[in-house]
């Protein structure tokens, strides 16, 4: 059998998918925030010892994250 499907109609959302969708986002948002919280501890360790090639590094990280 033929099914015609109209794509301008609005798509059903699994209530068990969005949920899923959902905590990927967070968890996605959670990881990248741990990553930067780390590069900014790593980075004041850095300053506080001058070792300047750590902060240029570290830096450019942080700005590759954001």
């Amino acid at each position: 059998m033929l099914r015609i499907i109209d794509i301008n109609a609005p798509k059903e959302v699994n209530p068990m998918n969005h949920n899923r969708v959902q905590a990927a986002k967070q968890a996605l948002q959670a990881h990248r925030e741990n990553i930067e919280k780390n590069i900014e501890h790593r980075l004041q360790i850095a300053k506080s010892k001058g070792d300047e090639q750590l902060i240029r590094q570290l830096e450019a990280e942080l700005t590759e994250c954001s």
